[in-house]
């Protein structure tokens, strides 16, 4: 709920109240699949991004310029068999900045394991107590993976209601067969993903993350000083929790969504100390992005 509350303060408000919280874009990608079947894939985007976008995830009530932004990519690469499909995906969502008109990407995951049945005309039904079908648990894991990742950066913890529906889909989904439910493959895969923001060892991750977001992005426009001395900061607790925690999932979503941004803020406007803070914590954070950090000292 403080989650409403904050997005009310600041934006201007209408009176249309609407229950859903996702305003999701699917788009199918099928160039890798010898196909000739092209409204099967049509059907199957409109159904994947009315469920998302029509279900209702929270009790909480969402103005139409209140809800969280999000696009699904989904490439398929196989049809194995007729109607199952072999894919992969990336996440995208973000969060509005106050007294801005930009976004700050909060989640850019890719999901390499999506195996899948569709059929013409399926419809997709959630249910919180029972595994339907695997594109429909799917879809409600990152769902409520997304809304939670949302609610953490407007309140501390926020998102740990959502995060625990996320891990009840998990543990009904683990019996299924399909990959990526469990916790001995890809450490990025979606155990992982969810174990960590439930996982007490990474409540500093996410505590920082919320005072990354509200006390320093959010104060951003009006007092850029403040807001990169909070940001700094906030890096800094997380590159400690690295330091203990090496190539963590949750981590590794954090940088993966911040990392040009962070770059951009520390770039330009920022004194020649903070540069050099802000470039020496995210290439000890992510080696591989140097060629991306070294802008900062630019």
């Amino acid at each position: 709920m403080f989650r409403i509350l904050i997005i009310t303060y600041l934006i201007f408000i209408s009176n249309n109240l609407f229950s859903q919280e996702l305003n999701s874009k699917v788009i199918i990608n099928t160039d890798k699949l010898q196909s000739s079947e092209v409204f099967i894939f049509e059907e199957m985007q409109s159904t994947i991004e009315q469920f998302l976008n029509n279900n209702i995830w929270t009790e909480d009530k969402f103005q139409s310029e209140e809800r969280i932004n999000c696009n699904f990519i989904i490439n398929i690469l196989n049809e194995p068999s007729s109607n199952l499909y072999e894919a992969t995906v990336q996440i995208v969502s973000s969060r509005p900045v106050y007294n801005s008109s930009y976004e700050s990407v909060l989640l850019n995951h890719g999901d390499r394991e999506w195996v899948f049945e569709y059929y013409p005309s399926q419809n997709l039904e959630f249910s919180e107590n029972s595994f339907n079908d695997n594109l429909t648990s799917l879809i409600s894991f990152y769902a409520f993976l997304i809304i939670g990742i949302d609610y953490d950066s407007f309140e501390k913890l926020g998102g740990e209601e959502y995060f625990q529906k996320a891990w009840k889909i998990l543990n009904e989904s683990q019996n299924s067969g399909y990959k990526g439910w469990d916790q001995f493959g890809s450490k990025q895969n979606r155990y992982w993903l969810c174990e960590n923001f439930l996982n007490p060892e990474f409540k500093d991750v996410r505590n920082a993350s919320y005072d990354y977001h509200l006390n320093g992005l959010d104060v951003f426009y009006n007092r850029p000083d403040d807001s990169r001395k909070v940001i700094l900061e906030n890096i800094n607790k997380i590159n400690s929790i690295n330091s203990k925690n090496f190539n963590s999932t949750i981590i590794t979503l954090f940088i993966n969504a911040k990392a040009d941004e962070i770059t951009n803020i520390f770039k330009g406007g920022a004194s020649l100390e903070q540069k050099r803070n802000a470039f020496n914590l995210m290439n000890e954070l992510s080696p591989s992005k140097s060629d991306l950090f070294n802008k900062i000292l630019q």
